[in-house]
């Protein structure tokens, strides 16, 4: 969101977000891209702009109206943010209240990681409530791939016919996880991979370290850089990880999520297919990769690494299997005999 400063959160989100103000037709939008770009941030600027009390021809929030300052601090009565458990803290958004009964429910369950449908009537309920500072009501929903069938149709009918002025904007990295009729009755809003140069200087505000290394690393995506630092994932381990798998060794692997180490193994299997078939890697330096290995094995390995990622989220011994993966790399990256 736009802070006090004027400034936005991404210097990338310029241009869609005055886009998005220009063309916006509908009630409900559909902000959609690759993950860690920015939908989140520019959903949140949008309810900011349609609840700002100041906005200029351009529409773009002041960042210093009282609403501006309500949605800056969490607390403006027409905006609701609606997100599954799991996200709430560490995206810092909910009330204290919210918060304590977080922590109750944390001492019993995990905190979902789905936005379940008794939430979803709450805020179609809240939309249906007269706006308390005349700017009509916004309702977030992020990211809206976390609906399960039932909160989703739900929602379909406050869609199709909302309430008096609400809006509605949905932040998703997975439209097509959403079910069609959600997609159809939305206004889509598409957010790329920022400009690498932009994306870099931004990087390197935030003191990251050879930060053209981190974005390639990450698919082109700034903000899952910082989350890979708050991991341990420098550039400097990203440039010796693969002679390091080569040579059979798990090193910090072992205390990755395992998510993250099947994603970060099948980037670099991608690679290293490119290098077999005669291209230039995407993620890693070329000349980090170890030499050509058989194309065969690189896609048997692929095969098996595609298997696992659709698991990665069942409960395995981690320790046990991030070893046995990097076995399959070491012998998947051996040189061709």
């Amino acid at each position: 969101m736009v802070g006090p400063d004027g400034t936005l959160p991404l210097p990338w989100l310029d241009a869609p977000l005055t886009q998005a103000l220009a063309t916006q037709r509908g009630h409900a939008l559909l902000i959609h891209g690759p993950q860690g770009v920015g939908q989140w941030d520019l959903t949140l600027t949008l309810a900011q702009a349609y609840l700002c009390e100041s906005a200029g021809a351009s529409r773009k929030p002041c960042g210093v109206c009282a609403s501006c300052k309500l949605v800056q601090a969490h607390s403006h009565p027409d905006l609701l943010v609606l997100l599954p458990e799991a996200l709430r803290e560490p995206l810092g958004w909910g009330s204290d209240e919210e918060g304590g009964a977080s922590e109750e429910k944390a001492g019993k369950r995990k905190p979902s990681k789905e936005i379940r449908v008794d939430e979803v009537r709450q805020a179609i309920a809240f939309a249906q409530t007269t706006s308390a500072r005349g700017r009509g009501k916004v309702v977030v929903i992020h990211p809206a791939e976390r609906m399960n069938g039932i909160s989703a149709n739900a929602l379909l009918k406050t869609l199709e016919e909302p309430p008096g002025d609400a809006k509605l904007l949905l932040s998703c990295a997975a439209p097509d996880a959403l079910l069609p009729t959600i997609r159809s009755r939305c206004q889509a809003v598409q957010l790329g991979l920022p400009d690498a140069a932009v994306a870099t200087a931004w990087l390197g505000t935030q003191s990251v370290q050879q930060p053209e290394v981190m974005l390639a690393a990450t698919g082109g995506q700034p903000q899952d850089v910082l989350e890979w630092l708050a991991e341990g994932i420098d550039a400097k381990l990203w440039v010796a990880l693969p002679k390091q798998l080569a040579r059979g060794d798990v090193g910090t692997m072992a205390s990755w999520p395992l998510p993250r180490v099947v994603d970060v193994l099948q980037k670099l299997c991608h690679d290293a297919m490119r290098i077999a078939a005669g291209g230039q890697p995407r993620y890693f330096p070329a000349s980090s990769l170890p030499a050509a290995p058989a194309l065969p094995s690189l896609t048997t390995w692929s095969r098996e690494l595609s298997r696992m990622a659709r698991q990665a989220e069942h409960p395995w011994n981690a320790g046990l299997l991030v070893e046995s993966l990097t076995q399959q790399a070491s012998q998947a990256l051996a040189p061709r005999p």
